[in-house]
This record gives structure tokens, sequence and C-alpha cells, in this order.
């Protein structure tokens, strides 16, 4: 599998070198606190994933659960995992969500406390897939929300299948973080160069 090392700690971007953070992030850091992005979305990684994600093949993501927890733990340990939630609609389509399918096995295997239920989409937004970075954060904005009676921890994770901009961890972190949550950790299995 194509392992993400070395990459910029705080938003997963694969680096030539060893270093601990990018120039982007340097300049204009994540709201998250730390990235785990164990693989690079990249052959023949990706094939299991759009299998797992657009053909409904729960057995590819059960393959890919196995891989992550393979790649190691993550440096530091939340006190929850909150799986990145679909809008009602897509879920309905999808049949399933992807993050949550990916987060249940972590959750179990790592002993950390999963909470899907803990952040909602509050509506519909066009897929990701189809747009820039720029629209991506528009698309996004306001997107999601606290759920009610929800009481997140003080340290997070929110886990997501695949970053590529950031643009969906970062709106879920933002969200948290105005709930009061301290520390925001974000997973995602690959990362999209």
């Amino acid at each position: 599998m194509p392992h993400n090392l070395p990459c910029c700690r705080r938003c997963a971007l694969p680096l030539a070198v060893s270093g601990d953070t990018c120039g982007h992030c340097q300049r204009h850091p994540q709201p998250w606190d730390q990235a785990w992005v164990p693989f690079r979305y990249a052959w023949p990684l990706n094939l299991l994933e759009m299998r797992f994600k657009f053909s409904g093949s729960l057995a590819c993501g059960r393959v890919l659960a196995e891989l992550w927890h393979q790649a190691g733990p993550p440096a530091m340990r939340p006190e929850c995992i909150i799986p990145v939630p679909l809008h009602r609609h897509r879920l309905r389509r999808r049949g399933y969500n992807q993050a949550l399918e990916l987060a249940r096995p972590l959750a179990r295997i790592f002993d950390i406390p999963l909470r899907p239920n803990c952040l909602v989409r509050q509506r519909h937004t066009d897929p990701q897939s189809e747009l820039d970075a720029i629209a991506r954060r528009r698309n996004l904005r306001h997107a999601f929300a606290l759920a009610e009676n929800a009481q997140p921890p003080a340290h997070v994770a929110v886990l997501d299948d695949v970053m590529t901009t950031g643009a969906t961890l970062a709106e879920c972190t933002r969200t948290l973080k105005r709930a009061g949550v301290d520390r925001v950790d974000v997973w995602a299995l690959a990362r999209a160069v």
C-alpha cells in the first residue's frame, strides 16, 4: 500500500523529506490540531476505496480498516472518535456511512469510544469530488452542527475516509471547537495529493 511518509503533521500532505509541517500549514494552519493519515490515495488503495464507497463493497471497507490498523496507532489517543456524518438523503441512497464503517473496527481495536451521533449534517451538499478547493469550502459552510444534547469530550478525533483539500474535516473541526472541544485531531485513511 502507498504509505504516507514523510508527511506534514498538520495536514498530512506528503513531503519530499521528513519535516514537521508543510509551508502552507506554516502560513495558514489548519483548524485541527494534528492529522493521522497513514496512506496516500494511490493505486491499489484507491481501487479498494472506490469499490467500498461507490459500489457497496463492505468487504473492501473491512480490508481498508485492517490495513489502517496495521499502519500502527495514532500519535495521541483521543477520548472518542466521531465519524464524519452523511446527510440523510445520501445515507439513504448509499445505504451506509463509509466513515462510520471504517471507524467501528478502529474504535474497537484501539478501545476508544465511538460517537457516531455527535455531529449531524444539517443540510444536503453537492458531492465534494465534483468541486475545486474554493467551491468545496463554500459547499460545506455551516453544513454540520452538534447534535442535540451531544456533549463531546475535550479531545476528539474526527474520522473520514479520504482527505483531499481538508474542507470537510475543517468544517467539522470548527463546529466542534465552537462547541467547546479543546483538541480536535483528524483521522483519514488516505490523503489525496
